[in-house]
């Protein structure tokens, strides 16, 4: 008897379907779920949240709050001065830090960054520098962000510094790619940061177990400072343009890393809805 027409389509939908099924992955479908996988495990080990994709929606309309509207606000610099994450934003803010996003922003920031310093002209002189901010530029703070609640609770200095003092924070990796581009094409790094000189030691032997090595200096905050980041940053910038520094280029996660004169000849501003820092 003839087999019906219907039952012979459905058939060979089901014989492609298995086809399909077993044939080999492109490598870069498989590279990408790697990577996911490796995201997430890595989450999972700072904080039992667990990164949903997708979720962005959701998330940032639960407690009456637009989470993904006031981080926008917050990186285009329109939300200025707040303390603390909305409490009702906890589990956004987690989910963006945890979860793929975050890196696909920074990784958007540092093409740009790479694609500018591939067209530096430079002097020949090693007059050239970049500036690097550390703390959620160079170095991530989300291992203790994690455990408080992802910037819902007020800075406590006392913590936050002893958690410095492990020297145990994670390099960022699409930060790292940029500094490892400038020092082969003869940029010279310099870390620019809202740390203390007490801290110089451990955050010397933090950034080179994370495979940062060859900066000309590490500038950190001495003691009975009293301005604001802005006043402190910008005047040791113009002090490294005083002394005959060119600085090509200057990346931060706080606007008041790139803010104030001398910024740079070009400007990166990374991702960061967990704190602001005037």
């Amino acid at each position: 008897m003839a087999m019906p027409r219907t039952l012979h389509l459905l058939l060979l939908l089901v014989a492609m379907a298995l086809v399909v099924s077993c044939s080999p992955m492109p490598t870069s479908v498989l590279a990408t779920k790697r990577r996911q996988a490796m995201d997430e495990a890595a989450a999972a080990r700072i904080h039992a949240l667990r990164p949903l994709r997708g979720s962005g929606r959701e998330l940032a309309s639960r407690g009456g709050v637009a989470c993904d509207s006031w981080a926008l606000g917050v990186e285009a610099h329109n939300v200025r001065d707040w303390k603390t994450v909305p409490a009702s934003c906890e589990g956004y803010v987690g989910h963006y830090m945890l979860g793929s996003h975050y890196r696909r922003d920074s990784q958007v920031v540092v093409d740009e960054a790479v694609a500018y310093a591939e067209t530096l002209k430079l002097a020949g002189n090693g007059k050239e520098v970049w500036v690097f901010d550390i703390d959620e530029t160079t170095l991530s703070n989300l291992p203790y962000y994690a455990n408080h609640g992802f910037g819902t609770k007020p800075f406590n200095a006392t913590s936050f510094n002893a958690y410095v003092l492990e020297g145990s924070a994670p390099a960022l990796p699409e930060t790292r790619r940029l500094y490892s581009k400038l020092v082969s094409i003869g940029v010279k790094p310099v870390f620019l940061t809202g740390r203390t000189e007490d801290q110089r030691a451990v955050t010397v032997a933090n950034l080179r177990r994370q495979g940062f090595s060859g900066w000309m200096n590490l500038l950190l905050k001495q003691p009975g400072f009293k301005g604001s980041a802005v006043a402190y940053k910008s005047g040791e910038r113009q002090k490294l343009q005083d002394a005959g520094y060119a600085i090509v280029g200057n990346i931060g996660d706080q606007w008041s890393d790139i803010l104030g004169a001398p910024e740079g000849a070009r400007t990166f501003k990374l991702p960061d809805p967990m704190y602001y820092i005037g």
